[in-house]
């Protein structure tokens, strides 16, 4: 039975470790500038994570264009070029399977943006600032 769970814990984090292999392979293709998209040619973009399946099978790859700057058009170049990163990435990682690669606007920065917009709201402070002198 202590087999089971350890294996499960492994896969867990071996699925967490190809993730990484496979965001920074696909950093680098496209900080070189080796898929010959003109949309990607123009704009820097970053991988913010990747999410493997527990098979390895599928990967979420979440993508970040610099500054935000035409998110959807650079979405549309990747999803256009997904055989060729996929056949990269299984190249250089060597995997058994090449991963099938879908590609998701990243927007945790926008979520994490509002937050700190409300919090900043003088409503909301002045509720935080009732729940510490409650404390205090």
């Amino acid at each position: 039975m202590a087999h089971q769970s350890s294996s499960a814990e492994s896969q867990s984090v071996r699925t967490l470790r190809v993730g990484e292999q496979v965001r920074h392979v696909l950093s680098e293709i496209l900080s070189r500038g080796d898929v010959h998209d003109e949309t990607l040619a123009r704009y820097m973009v970053s991988v913010t994570e990747v999410r493997m399946s527990p098979d390895l099978r599928h990967a979420t790859v979440f993508v970040k264009p610099l500054l935000g700057k035409d998110e959807d058009a650079v979405l549309k170049a990747l999803r256009t070029n997904t055989a060729y990163l996929q056949r990269e990435v299984a190249h250089r990682i060597r995997m058994k399977y090449a991963a099938k690669l879908k590609f998701l606007a990243d927007e945790s920065f926008e979520e994490a943006s509002h937050i700190e917009q409300l919090l900043r709201d003088p409503k909301i402070a002045q509720d935080l600032d009732d729940e510490d002198g409650d404390k205090g």
